[in-house]
C-alpha cells in the first residue's frame, strides 16, 4: 500500500478534503444561510425548553393507600415475595420503594423477587421526554381508594365483564346475563360509566364515556374493516381463544402468579380466525398487539377511504403543492408512532413514581380471603353484597377474578393504563390530521359467530366518533381481560391526550408553511386549535444569497388562531397529497 493511500485510510475522506484544499462554494438556496439556520434552530429549541421549564409545577397527589395500610394491601406488589394470604413481604416492598426513591440501577438489582418473573421496566419512569411536555409536567387525578364505593363499583364491573366475555356484542340487547349485569351496576352509588336516565343499559354497558363510544356497534370500524397495507389488504380476522378460556380461578395458581412464577401454559385457541365479535376476542387483540398497531392501521384506513384532511392543514387550499414530509401521510404516521412512546414514558412515571395502584387480580385475592373469612380487608360492602360474587363462586369455586390471560396482569402498577395512554395520544394525533366530521362509508358489524361482516344500517358513524370508540375499545378491553380498572382506562386516555397536545403545540415553529393550527375535539367535548405557528422574523439577505449582511424583515402575513378554508378547497385526502 502506498504512503498516500495509507494516509487516506488514516485521516478519512473528510480529512482528505481539507488536505487537498477543497473549497467548494455552497449552492443551497433559501431565505437564510447555514449559520442563520443553525441559530434559528437553537432559538426554537431554547424557546421550547424555556416554555416547559417556566410552566407551573404539576402536582402529583396519590390516593393515600400506600401509607394508609402497613401491609401494603392497596398497592401493586406482583412478582415480589408473598405470604400464604397473598400479602407482600414488607421488606421486599420497602426495597422496591427505596430503589424507586434512589433511581440507582444497583438498588433495583437488589430488590428481593418471589420467582423468576421480572418487574416491567421501572427505570423507564425516569426517562426524559424532550419533545412536547416532560412526563413530570403531566398529571392525572388520584386513583380511587381501596375502600371507596368507586373502587367497589369498578370491581363489580370487572367481575361481570369476566362472566360475559363470550357474549356476542350483537346479542347484548337480549342476553339475560348482560341484563343482570346492567341491573347490578345501576344500583351502585359511585359507578362512573355511561348511563341512560341514571341507569346502565345493554346499550351503554362496558362502553366508554364519550358520544362516539355510544354510537352504533360496540366495536370501532377501525377494528373491523380491511386495512390497506402497501400493495395488499389485511383482513381483520384474528386468532381468538376458545370460549371459557379463563385463568387464575384456583387459589394456588393465583398465589404462584403473585409470587412471580411463570404461567404454566398459554391460551387455548380456536382454529378459525374471526372478526372481533365479543370481549374475549377484543381482550386477545390487546394481549398480542404492538404498541401503536391499531392506530397506524387506522391512519392507513383513513388514507385508503380518502378521508378529507383537517381544514387547518395548509395544503387543503394550495393550488400548486401537496404535503408529504410535512402535513402528509409520512408526517401523520410518524407522529402517531412517536406519540405512542412518549405516552408510555408519561404513564410509566405515574405508575411507578406516583400511584403504584394494585391490579384487579390482586384485589380479587382480598375479596376471596374476606369472603371465606381468612383475612379482613377494607372492602366497600357494595361489592361484597353484589350477586356477581355468587355467580363467580358457583362457576369457579372461588371469589377470585377470572383472568383472560394465563399470566394474569403485567408486572407493573395499574394506574393509569399503558394501552389507554397510547390510545389517547394516538387518536388525538389522528383527530388533528383528519376531518372528524367525515362519515365513514359502508360501515359494518361482525356476525354473531365472527365469521363474516354484515352491513351496519344505523345512524352515520363519523371519523371523530369512531376514533374515540377505537381508543375506548383498546383501553376498556384490557379491563375485560381483568388486568385494568375502568379509571385506569379513562385517566390513561386523558393522560395520552395531554401528551399528544403538547407534541402538536410544537409543530408550528418548526415548519415553513403558513400553518394556522389543527382543530380537534378533546375527550371532554371541547374543541381546540393547536399547533399554530407563531409570527416569525426571517432574516433575508441584502447582497448575495446566504452571504453578507442581512436585515430582519417581518413575514408578510400574520398568523392568526383561525381556520378558514378557501372557497375553492377540495379538502384533499392523503391519497391526493402523497406523491
Amino acid at each position: 500500500m502506498s504512503t498516500g493511500l495509507r494516509r487516506i485510510g488514516h485521516v478519512g475522506f473528510a480529512g482528505l478534503i481539507v488536505m487537498v484544499g477543497w473549497n467548494a462554494q455552497a449552492e443551497d438556496i433559501g431565505p437564510i444561510n447555514q449559520q442563520q439556520r443553525r441559530q434559528q434552530a437553537f432559538q426554537m429549541r431554547q424557546d421550547a425548553a424555556l416554555s416547559e421549564r417556566n410552566a407551573p409545577w404539576a402536582s402529583h397527589p396519590d390516593n393515600g393507600d400506600e401509607k394508609r395500610y402497613a401491609t401494603h394491601i392497596g398497592s401493586f406488589a406482583k412478582a415480589l415475595p408473598h405470604t400464604a394470604l397473598g400479602q407482600v413481604d414488607p421488606s421486599a416492598y420497602q426495597a422496591l420503594l427505596d430503589a424507586l426513591a434512589s433511581g440507582r440501577a444497583n438498588r433495583f438489582e437488589a430488590i428481593p423477587m418471589g420467582g423468576t418473573v421480572k418487574l416491567a421496566d421501572p427505570q423507564a419512569a425516569y426517562a426524559y421526554v424532550l419533545e412536547g411536555a416532560d412526563s413530570a409536567q403531566l398529571k392525572v387525578r388520584p386513583a380511587p381508594t381501596l375502600a371507596s364505593a368507586e373502587e367497589a363499583g369498578e370491581m363489580v364491573e370487572l367481575y361481570w365483564q369476566a362472566l360475559t366475555r363470550d357474549v356476542a356484542y350483537s346479542a347484548y340487547a337480549t342476553d339475560p346475563l348482560i341484563a343482570a349485569a346492567a341491573a347490578d351496576l345501576s344500583r351502585l352509588s359511585d359507578f362512573r360509566a355511561p348511563k341512560t336516565d341514571g341507569a346502565v343499559t345493554p346499550k351503554t354497558i362496558f362502553r366508554g364515556p364519550r358520544p362516539g363510544d355510544l354510537a352504533g356497534p360496540y366495536v370501532s370500524q377501525f377494528l373491523l374493516k380491511d386495512i390497506p397495507h402497501g400493495s395488499t389488504q389485511i383482513v381483520q380476522r384474528y386468532k381468538t381463544p376458545v370460549a371459557g378460556d379463563d385463568y387464575l380461578t384456583g387459589y394456588d395458581a393465583w398465589l404462584k402468579i403473585q409470587q412471580g412464577t411463570p404461567a404454566p401454559k398459554s391460551n387455548a385457541f380456536d382454529e378459525t380466525p374471526r372478526y372481533i365479535r365479543n370481549s374475549r376476542d377484543l381482550s386477545e387483540y390487546v394481549h398480542r398487539d404492538y404498541t401503536y398497531q391499531a392506530f397506524v392501521d387506522a391512519c392507513l384506513m383513513l388514507a385508503g377511504m380518502k378521508a378529507p384532511l383537517d381544514a387547518g392543514n395548509p395544503y387543503v387550499t394550495s393550488k400548486t403543492q401537496s404535503g408529504f414530509a410535512t402535513f402528509g401521510a409520512p408526517d401523520a404516521l410518524d407522529l402517531t408512532a412517536h406519540a405512542a412512546n412518549a405516552a408510555l414514558k408519561a404513564v410509566w412515571y405515574q405508575k411507578w413514581l406516583v400511584h403504584r395502584r394494585l391490579r384487579p387480580e390482586e384485589f380479587g385475592g382480598l375479596v376471596h380471603n374476606a369472603k371465606i373469612g381468612a383475612a379482613d380487608a377494607p372492602i366497600n360492602p357494595e361489592l361484597l353484597i353484589s350477586p356477581v360474587l355468587q355467580k363467580v363462586f358457583a362457576k369457579y369455586g372461588t371469589y377470585l377474578l377470572p383472568m383472560a390471560y394465563p399470566e394474569g396482569c403485567p408486572t407493573h402498577p395499574a394506574y393509569p393504563a399503558g394501552h389507554a395512554a397510547i390510545a389517547g395520544a394516538c387518536v388525538t394525533i389522528l383527530k388533528a390530521f383528519f376531518d372528524e366530521s367525515f362519515v365513514i362509508p359502508n360501515p359494518v358489524v361482525a356476525s354473531d359467530d365472527g365469521l363474516t361482516l354484515v352491513p351496519y344500517t344505523g345512524a352515520p358513524l363519523t371519523v371523530g366518533g369512531e376514533l374515540d370508540k377505537l381508543a375506548s375499545n383498546i383501553s376498556i378491553s384490557r379491563d375485560a381481560a381483568g388486568v385494568h380498572w375502568r379509571s385506569d382506562a379513562v385517566e390513561g386516555m386523558n393522560l395520552g391526550e395531554q401528551v399528544a397536545i403538547a407534541l402538536l403545540k410544537e409543530m408550528g415553529p418548526c415548519v415553513n408553511e403558513r400553518f394556522k393550527g389543527f382543530s380537534l375535539t378533546k375527550f371532554d367535548g371541547t374543541t381546540i386549535i393547536i399547533g399554530a405557528a407563531q409570527r416569525r422574523w426571517i432574516p433575508r439577505p441584502k447582497i448575495r444569497r446566504g452571504r453578507g449582511d442581512t436585515e430582519l424583515e417581518q413575514d408578510d402575513e400574520d398568523t392568526v388562531m383561525t381556520i378558514q378554508a378557501g372557497p375553492e378547497s377540495t379538502s384533499p385526502s392523503f391519497d391526493d397529497v402523497t406523491p
